[in-house]
């Protein structure tokens, strides 16, 4: 069961460093490149205003609110990439298991001495 926890624990730590790593490449890299094909648009900054920020002079006394659907369509694209590794690992793992238990086929038990003794017992009244 330590063995079982530990696996566990490392797969947390490897996964959420993963993420981090995912989340740069959307907001760093594939997001950008959309945005340029797309018109330049920033995918952040794409937004619903619910309501406007009240202001008194350069100091906000409620902050807009608003619905950050473009920081959504980041997070989806983030997920389907981080699904899509987890599918490919996943079915890897599953075909090294399958090779491994196609490589060595279980040799049958040998059976017990006094089952051993009567087949021999058998076999030679056959032959009388």
């Amino acid at each position: 069961m330590r063995g079982n926890v530990i696996d566990m624990a490392v797969g947390i730590i490897i996964g959420a460093a993963f993420g981090k790593i995912v989340s740069s490449l959307v907001n760093d890299i594939i997001m950008p490149a959309v945005g340029v094909l797309v018109g330049g648009m920033n995918f952040a900054d794409l937004k619903i205003v619910l309501k406007e920020a009240v202001m008194e002079g350069d100091k906000v006394i409620t902050p807009e609110a608003t619905i950050n659907y473009g920081v959504f369509i980041q997070d989806i694209i983030d997920f389907l990439i981080v699904a899509l590794a987890v599918f490919f690992l996943i079915k890897g793992i599953n075909s090294l298991s399958k090779k491994k238990k196609e490589e060595a086929p279980a040799a049958p038990p040998a059976p017990p001495a006094d089952i051993q003794l009567l087949t021999e017992i058998r076999d030679l009244l056959k032959d009388k």
